[in-house]
């Protein structure tokens, strides 16, 4: 990103999990962006030069502050802006959702790499990973179950954290996640499928060119998820 440039700069992947929750927390923020969609097998030395790691999503702030993790982009627009309290959330505290959000990106996220792509390992670990994805699947579903949100009556960051990487295994085998006996997992995703929020967040954006100036990124939609 040049001294000129007027809006911060966030390196996206469409479908990644990790860039659809930042894009979803700078949408719901109202914190405009200018979008620079990736080929991740052909990475930008742009991206490269502000986060050597290459992985997306990166934000680049005006200052040329760079965020290189989801999670802490999450936190810097809804920080900036949380017109629904996502931080704040009716039951539990921001420490527990991040404790939750941890899980998910370690524990969770393993077991559904292996779900996803078994050809990459061996049988005993694509069988244990799907017992610890029905395992994890089954315990959200029963903690929803009392208010349809993780964490209360309304959605929280950790929702919102959280659904890209169940979408992803609702994905595996659309016909096996609709018979599972998860009903509040179920419609708690689905709710956020249907809105029109996550229609905006999953557009897509041609691939950037570098030397040229991404879509300003933006949501028109404040709307409850």
């Amino acid at each position: 990103m040049t001294a000129a440039s007027s809006l911060p700069v966030l390196y996206s992947f469409r479908r990644c999990p990790y860039a659809i929750r930042a894009r979803l927390a700078l949408a719901h923020a109202g914190l405009p962006c200018e979008l620079r969609e990736i080929n991740l097998r052909n990475k930008p030395h742009a991206l490269l030069d502000v986060s050597p790691k290459g992985t997306v999503p990166v934000l680049v702030l005006q200052d040329g502050q760079v965020i290189e993790q989801s999670l802490d982009v999450m936190l810097h627009a809804l920080r900036s802006n949380d017109p629904d309290g996502w931080l704040q959330p009716t039951q539990g505290s921001l420490e527990d959702m991040q404790v939750l959000i941890e899980r998910n990106d370690g524990f969770f996220k393993q077991a559904l790499d292996r779900c996803k792509y078994p050809e990459r390992h061996s049988a005993e670990a694509v069988n244990q990973a799907q017992a610890d994805a029905l395992t994890w699947l089954a315990d959200l579903n029963d903690q929803l179950e009392e208010t349809g949100y993780l964490f209360g009556l309304h959605p929280s960051l950790a929702d919102m954290a959280l659904r890209p990487f169940v979408r992803q295994y609702a994905r595996i085998d659309e016909a096996q996640w609709n018979e599972q006996p998860w009903p509040h997992l179920q419609d708690w995703l689905q709710r956020w499928i249907d809105s029109a929020l996550f229609a905006e967040i999953m557009e897509t954006y041609p691939g950037w060119v570098p030397g040229t100036t991404g879509p300003t990124f933006v949501s028109k939609s404040i709307e409850s998820l």
